[in-house]
């Protein structure tokens, strides 16, 4: 695993955050460093796999990075379903096809496709992931895509929401920051990284507290939302049609 290094030296000037080459190169350690409670996101991803996908339905990764997600789908899934994993990112894309490449035949089918997940038309669903996902989306779409992704689940069929999320109560937001920066610390990051990161990414990831995403995936048609996760600033969401 190569170490994130990107942001450790001073820079003249930091731009927006991009899922490129470099980032590739060292995102299992930056993810790994930067979210806490990450492995049991993707240990709940892999359970409810098990639980909610039929033979012969659809799989969506929406957002899937280098595919941490997809994997632990495909550990769990039944054979005959398909699985897509979808990323807008080329870089990332071209990395998780190398892997997807190597693995076993046996299980379940991945497809992996470079394309906005905003225009992907997601259909005979049983599951679907938005892992980190949304977060990066302009807020005023958000409403529109999770409706469109939810017409395409089936009935029973099941969405698991990670995200970073606010506070709407200020002494609470920065509580949940300072928390999530300590926990950045403990895992090695300096106060000049996590500071330049957080210039990097803070315009294009807008979180939303836990109730804005509880009330927009009912709104979707999902009979049953269930938050299951919280560690500081991050929180996962079940919902079921």
């Amino acid at each position: 695993m190569t170490e994130d290094r990107i942001y450790s030296l001073p820079l003249s000037r930091v731009g927006d955050f991009e899922f490129d080459d470099d980032v590739a190169d060292v995102f299992p350690d930056m993810i790994r460093r930067s979210v806490p409670g990450y492995a049991s996101m993707l240990s709940m991803i892999g359970q409810c796999a098990e639980t909610y996908i039929l033979p012969e339905t659809n799989v969506y990764d929406l957002g899937c990075s280098l595919g941490a997600a997809t994997f632990a789908v495909r550990q769990n899934a039944v054979p005959d379903c398909r699985i897509h994993a979808v990323d807008s990112s080329a870089a990332m894309v071209a990395r998780l096809r190398r892997t997807v490449g190597v693995e076993t035949s046996e299980g379940a089918a991945v497809e992996v496709h470079e394309a906005d997940i905003r225009e992907v038309a997601v259909r005979n669903a049983s599951f679907v992931v938005l892992n980190l996902t949304l977060q990066f989306l302009p807020p005023q779409e958000r409403d529109s895509f999770v409706d469109r992704v939810s017409s395409g689940i089936l009935p029973g069929g099941a969405m698991l929401l990670s995200e970073k999320i606010s506070f709407s109560d200020a002494a609470e937001n920065r509580l949940m920051t300072t928390l999530h920066h300590d926990f950045k610390r403990a895992h090695g990051y300096s106060d000049l990284e996590i500071a330049q990161k957080r210039t990097a990414i803070e315009n294009r990831l807008v979180p939303e507290t836990l109730q804005v995403h509880i009330e927009r995936l009912r709104r979707a048609g999902f009979s049953t939302v269930c938050p299951w996760f919280q560690c500081f600033n991050f929180a996962s969401v079940l919902a079921v049609k």
